[in-house]
């Protein structure tokens, strides 16, 4: 008696790749021609230009600061009303991280002169952008400052120590994102990791206040 084998279940469908162009956007202000320049990177479901409001009376002739908008955009509301962006999710992550990059690097390639003194800020989840840029990336910078925010667990400090200068932390005391915990840890693995950093704090939740960016950014 011939059995009729069982069918095969088909198989998992296979993605391929290829490279587009796209345009992307960013926020400037202060003069173009400035010594200093900051890049500043927002977090989860923000857009650059409500990001970069406490950063205007920061720039001028002397600072201009750039604020890059995450490439990936999404409505925040069933209404589809209130729109905001995402620097990556965990859905294709390492060429997610990849883009970021190669984006960030072309922002300043595009944007900046050389011999710029340049700095990078990196609120919640665009530290963790800032972070991978500054390890991954081209474009080496003066100081980092992550706020409400640590470095990415999965970042090595041991490779990438040359390129993690000037390293200051920024938490607010009330900010239920980066918890008491949270926070301990990520000094933990710092000092384990003998790499210099500032830990600032600040009475504040989850969110830039505008006297304490000051403080940081005009630290010497």
């Amino acid at each position: 008696m011939n059995t009729v084998p069982a069918a095969l279940p088909p198989p998992d469908p296979a993605y391929a790749r290829f490279e587009i162009r796209r345009q992307v956007r960013y926020v400037s202000l202060g003069s173009a021609e400035a010594p200093e320049v900051w890049i500043a990177l927002h977090g989860y479901g923000q857009l650059a230009d409500a990001f970069a409001r406490p950063f205007r009376a920061l720039a001028g002739p002397h600072r201009r600061v750039l604020l890059p908008e995450a490439p990936s955009r999404f409505y925040l509301d069933e209404a589809y009303r209130r729109i905001g962006a995402s620097w990556m999710t965990r859905e294709d992550r390492e060429a997610e991280i990849v883009d970021v990059v190669a984006y960030l690097d072309a922002l300043v390639a595009h944007t900046v002169p050389p011999g710029s003194r340049l700095c990078g800020l990196g609120f919640s989840q665009g530290a963790a952008a800032l972070a991978r840029w500054a390890a991954l990336g081209r474009t080496p910078l003066a100081r980092m400052v992550l706020w409400g925010a640590g470095l990415p667990d999965d970042l090595d400090l041991d490779a990438h120590y040359p390129r993690l200068p000037g390293l200051m932390l920024v938490v607010g005391d009330a900010d239920s994102f980066i918890t008491p915990e949270r926070m301990a840890a990520q000094e933990e693995r710092l000092r384990a990791a003998a790499l210099p950093f500032e830990l600032v704090r600040y009475a504040g939740g989850h969110r830039v206040e505008e006297a304490v960016l000051r403080q940081v950014i005009e630290a010497p």
